[in-house]
């Protein structure tokens, strides 16, 4: 991993569909609006768009802490942008700013962290334990 300045910023981009919406992912009787799940994988993406031109070849950040708040409603078919600002990085911890809007309003803000990982180490790690569950 080269070093990641504070400063660094990714963005990413997403036009909810039908998909995307609350009463898809708990109970039907839930409003047809953007997800909170799915806002936070906006956000996650554009952290991750963040950092990534810093990680080696094997390298990957995955997400550790996420404390969001969801601030307004999106329907189907509207355009929701995600950015993310590295705020502070302790060796392979990296902490973010994070918020997504619509063409209308900001529809959440919070903080978000991710750890850098080896991924072959990582996925050594969840094979052993896969058999070990066996």
């Amino acid at each position: 991993m080269r070093p990641i300045p504070v400063g660094a910023k990714g963005s990413y981009t997403l036009r909810v569909t039908p998909a995307h919406l609350a009463n898809q992912f708990k109970d039907a009787a839930l409003p047809p609006v953007f997800a909170t799940p799915m806002m936070i994988t906006t956000m996650e993406n554009a952290a991750l768009n963040a950092v990534r031109g810093y990680l080696d070849p094997g390298e990957s950040a995955v997400g550790t802490t996420v404390n969001i708040r969801h601030l307004a409603a999106t329907p189907v078919g509207h355009q929701v942008i995600a950015e993310a600002v590295v705020t502070k990085v302790d060796g392979r911890r990296i902490e973010f700013d994070v918020s997504a809007r619509d063409e209308i309003e900001e529809i959440g803000n919070g903080t978000h962290e991710r750890m850098v990982v080896e991924v072959g180490r990582l996925n050594q790690r969840l094979n052993a334990k896969a058999r070990g569950k066996s």
